[in-house]
């Protein structure tokens, strides 16, 4: 027996592997299993090409045995095996990798057709995260002698001679206190599902049934060794388009996702060239009740090589398709030191960024094919995808095209393309109004002047509408103008229609005087037609609805929101108001134009009290 030390610093290293490199301790398992299937790839891909290995009988396969008494747990592979000298150099060396100098021997479409997982040499060493000693024992394919490799994952290791009928290795883990939860059948089988399941190869698990025979005193226990292949072996994603058949879509999606509803749409991509990777993408056909909580776990996993990385990472998919359910699987993504850690890398940007655009790019092939379905997606999904208005800058463009409306004038949702073509010849903006309901922005005295000159009006009744379409200056040369504010209606008036606002001046300035500090100002508008008046917000400042969200967000300290008032010029209460010399009347009549136009625009009025009382003095002179 020959007994070594690992290369200088490598115990600082294996102590930052096994105590802060993996925040789950139940990676290690993922980790050894990746190195079998490595092992089982590397003998493959020779038995294939390799004269030296075509002889060889192999049917390559994965064994998971365990002992809870003994507290072990073992991973055993057929696969390529090492010798004294591999075990030396890969064992004894930390961030070597036999896969990955394998790799860089291999060229051409062998490369390609070799699924090895590895990229570092580190991920054998998590095993020490839950393990007092570890023992490999392994054969290397085509020699006679075997190898045992101990170590405690401390400063040193031993290498001697061992027993061992065929090629491969087996790895044993001889768990410590915190590990012992990993020699359980359960857990064993749970970890492999979540990580493996798709890993290229079958895997056994090895485990005894416990059962009892007889009754009273002559009750015996029976334990029954039992196999059972824990993982799929298969990918789905990895198989050629033609050969699947949308059931095999749909079935996959009930997997991943626990959904008893077919999903609206799949999307496949199998990218070849610069980067090798497969994304599968699902959008579901009902938003889930959690979708807009802060802690939603989104849907996409990242694999690697057909082994899991992790479901929890932004450099998946852009927030505001978290709805999206599916895999990517990469084939030369670099990862940090460990495969848990994924790096904000170029590789991982440009997948990311090619698979948005697949994904706006069917969402809009939908809406060109199947409006109807195109729209029930929509009624689900449409509030998070106007979040990428302002999130995503690089897609904005499409993104305008996706996004739909209500209209006045269309029955159902409208495109900013369909609204553009619709236009009046002379009309040089797109108009819209935002608020809380439906409902009230469809009978809101805003729209006045624009059902009297047929034009359509947008209806923003989502609370990120106000948010989000202030981010939007144009579509396409049309700029986006909101009827909630004072200078919407601008380019809508003539020289009569501004004769006439000015001649109620006197009058407006009674009002202002009157209401003081309530408002922002008081104007004359021709805009209103069946409505005494209106309120709207000043050019430069926040509209009611968006005080209301800023402090439904939480931030304080918000200035009080003060409207505009626009008063009907050509309205029978202003024209009678103008010529009465009842001061009192006035004032009353003035705070009444005020707390209507609030109450129209679904605003909260301070002092309902006053209100009923003036309301009540104005009735009584009426009578």
């Amino acid at each position: 027996m020959s007994k070594k030390h690992f290369q200088t610093e490598v115990s600082k290293l294996l102590h930052l592997i096994i105590h802060s490199l993996y925040s789950h301790k139940e990676i290690f398992l993922r980790e050894l299993v990746s190195n079998a299937s490595d092992a089982l790839d590397k003998l493959k891909f020779l038995n294939l090409t390799d004269e030296k290995y075509k002889s060889l009988k192999f049917d390559p396969r994965i064994d998971i045995s365990f002992n809870f008494t003994e507290k072990t747990l073992s991973i055993s592979d057929n696969g390529i095996g090492m010798n004294e000298q591999d075990l030396d150099e890969n064992l004894g060396t930390i961030a070597r990798s036999g896969t990955r100098n394998f790799v860089e021997k291999m060229t051409g479409d062998a490369k390609k057709d070799s699924n090895l997982i590895g990229q570092f040499g580190v991920g054998f060493y998590s095993a020490f995260m839950v393990a007092d000693k570890v023992e490999v024992i392994s054969k290397k394919a085509g020699e006679d002698s075997a190898w045992k490799w101990v170590s405690d994952g401390k400063e040193e290791y031993t290498i001697e001679p061992a027993e061992r009928d065929s090629h491969g290795t087996t790895v044993t883990v001889h768990l410590n206190r915190e590990g012992e939860e990993y020699a359980n059948r359960w857990t064993i089988q749970s970890i492999i599902r979540k990580y493996s399941n798709h890993v290229p190869f079958p895997i056994y698990l090895h485990y005894e049934e416990i059962k009892y025979e007889g009754e009273g005193d002559n009750k015996k226990e029976i334990r029954e060794p039992k196999v059972e292949q824990i993982n799929s072996a298969s990918a789905i994603w990895k198989r050629p388009k033609s050969e699947l058949k949308e059931e095999d879509y749909l079935e996959f999606y009930r997997q991943i996702s626990y959904d008893l509803e077919d999903p609206l749409l799949y999307i496949h991509t199998q990218a070849e060239g610069t980067l090798d990777y497969t994304t599968l993408f699902y959008i579901p056909a009902k938003a889930p009740m959690d979708l807009f909580r802060v802690d939603y776990q989104a849907g996409v996993k990242l694999y690697i090589k057909r082994v899991f990385i992790t479901d929890d990472s932004k450099e998946l998919m852009p927030t505001y398709l978290r709805f999206v359910r599916g895999i990517i699987d990469s084939e030369d993504l670099p990862l940090n030191v460990s495969r848990e850690i994924l790096q904000q890398n170029k590789v991982m940007a440009k997948i990311k960024s090619s698979s948005v655009k697949k994904i706006l790019s069917e969402l809009e092939s939908l809406k060109n094919r199947d409006r109807f379905k195109y729209n029930i997606f929509w009624k689900e999904f449409g509030i998070p995808m106007k979040e990428g208005l302002y999130q995503d800058f690089e897609n904005r463009e499409k993104l305008l095209e996706l996004v739909q409306y209500k209209s006045t004038k269309a029955e159902d949702y409208t495109t900013l393309s369909e609204y553009v073509d619709r236009m009046k010849p002379e009309q040089s903006a797109i108009y819209y109004i935002t608020g809380g309901k439906e409902q009230l922005l469809r009978n809101s005295p805003l729209l006045e002047i624009y059902k009297e000159k047929d034009i359509e009006v947008l209806i923003l009744d989502d609370e990120i509408d106000e948010i989000v379409i202030s981010t939007v200056p144009k579509y396409k040369d049309y700029e986006l103008k909101s009827v909630n504010r004072t200078d919407s209606e601008d380019d809508l008036k003539n020289n009569e229609d501004k004769e006439k606002e000015k001649k109620i001046e006197p009058l407006i300035n009674k009002i202002k005087e009157q209401l003081g500090d309530r408002v922002k100002n008081v104007l004359a508008s021709t805009r209103l037609s069946s409505s005494p008046s209106c309120i709207v917000a000043d050019e430069n400042d926040p509209t009611a609805q968006m005080q209301t969200i800023l402090k439904m967000m939480g931030q304080s300290g918000l200035p009080e929101f003060k409207p505009v008032l626009l008063i009907n010029p050509e309205h029978e209460i202003i024209k009678k108001l103008e010529n009465t010399t009842d001061d009192s009347l006035i004032n009353d009549v003035s705070l009444l134009l005020l707390e209507q136009a609030m109450l129209v625009e679904g605003l909260e009025l301070k002092d309902p009290n006053g209100f009923v009382a003036r309301l009540n003095r104005i009735t009584s002179k009426a009578l």
